[in-house]
C-alpha cells in the first residue's frame, strides 16, 4: 500500500514538474516570438527610412493622439503631429540619409508592452549625427507598435 502511494505521489510530481516545464518553455517562445516582432518593426522603419518613406517609417508608431515623441527640450504628441515633424525636418533625402540601429535591448515589461533601448545614426554627406532612444512598445490590434520615442 505504501508502495503504491509513493508510486502515484511520484507520477503526481513528474506530472506537475513537466507541466510546470511546459509553461515556462511556452512563455519563453512567446517572449522571443514578441522580441522577434518588435525587432521587425525596427527594421521596417529602417528600411522605409532608407527609401525615403517617412510615411512607412511612421507605420511602427501607433496611430493615436496619444503617441508621444520627445527630442531635446521638445515634446510632439499624436501620431499625425509627429508625422508632420518628420516631413518638415526630413524633407530631402541629403537630410535623410541613411539610418541604422544598433546596440538594442528589447526588454518585455508583460504580454502588451516593452521598453527598446538603442542607438541611432545618420549617414549624410556631410556628417552623421547620432545619439540614443528609448521606446515604449505596446501590442496592439494590428501588432507591436512606438506609442513614446524619447531620442536624443
Amino acid at each position: 500500500m505504501v508502495r503504491r502511494v509513493s508510486f502515484f505521489l511520484s507520477i503526481i510530481a513528474i506530472l506537475l514538474s513537466s507541466s510546470s516545464s511546459s509553461a515556462q518553455q511556452l512563455q519563453r517562445s512567446r517572449s522571443a516570438q514578441s522580441i522577434n516582432a518588435i525587432r521587425a518593426v525596427l527594421d521596417a522603419q529602417r528600411d522605409a527610412w532608407n527609401r525615403g518613406d517617412i510615411e512607412g517609417y511612421m507605420e511602427g508608431y501607433e496611430r493615436s493622439k496619444d503617441t508621444v515623441f520627445v527630442s531635446g527640450d521638445n515634446v510632439t504628441r499624436g501620431w499625425q503631429t509627429v508625422l508632420e515633424r518628420y516631413k518638415r525636418n526630413y524633407d530631402t533625402r541629403e537630410k535623410m540619409g541613411v539610418l541604422t540601429f544598433s546596440d538594442l535591448e528589447i526588454n518585455l515589461l508583460n504580454e502588451t508592452s516593452a521598453v527598446v533601448l538603442g542607438r541611432w545614426m545618420l549617414k549624410r554627406a556631410q556628417d552623421e549625427p547620432h545619439g540614443r532612444f528609448t521606446l515604449i512598445f505596446k501590442r496592439t490590434k494590428k501588432g507591436w507598435k512606438i506609442v513614446h520615442d524619447h531620442t536624443s
